[in-house]
């Protein structure tokens, strides 16, 4: 338990940047007290940590510093693997990276594990749409969710049955559900 928590202030840390002690806290569902002798472990371990007093305070990692520890799980693995749907991240123009990233984390699985996520992929199959129905992939959807990526406005021009009206948007996110988007 402890080990792992030291690993996840680490990958927080890693992944977030600097961060107070009460967010750390929070995260890993613990008192600032103990996120306060766990960062002291930390440092007498060797990993190049540090803090600052103040306001805009906090802990963070050396800069540049960086850790190939993941302490990802059999479990955590396999349930990234299924994560992507390959048919969505393409309609996003995202496929070849989902498939770069899918290698690239096989690979960095131990051997046992490997054999395991190879046999995963090749024999489940998620389709999210029903039987006999084509997938909907609406006009535009790479242009949106580029602009949900960003974080970018979108002026779109929105048709009623009475007439049609130019608008300004600010989305917050993508949503696919039984494969319409």
């Amino acid at each position: 338990m402890k080990a792992s928590r030291l690993l996840s202030i680490l990958m927080l840390l890693q992944s977030r940047g600097r961060l107070t002690a009460s967010e750390l806290a929070q995260a890993t569902e613990v008192s600032v007290r103990t996120i306060l002798r766990d960062v002291d472990q930390l440092s007498a371990a060797g990993v190049p940590i540090w803090g600052e007093r103040g306001h805009a305070g906090g802990f963070q990692l050396r800069s540049g510093w960086s850790t190939q520890l993941t302490g990802m799980t059999q479990p955590e693995a396999g349930a990234l693997l299924l994560a992507g749907l390959p048919g969505p991240a393409t309609e996003l123009g995202l496929g070849a990276a989902a498939a770069s990233a899918r290698l690239k984390l096989v690979a960095s699985l131990p051997a046992e594990w490997r054999e395991q996520a190879q046999r995963v992929g090749e024999r489940l199959h998620i389709d999210p749409l029903d039987w006999y129905r084509a997938p909907d992939t609406p006009h535009g959807l790479r242009e949106v969710a580029d602009a949900v990526w960003k974080g970018r406005r979108l002026a779109l021009t929105y048709e009623s049955w009475r007439v049609a009206a130019l608008c300004e948007i600010e989305p917050l996110g993508l949503v696919l559900k039984a494969g319409s988007w």
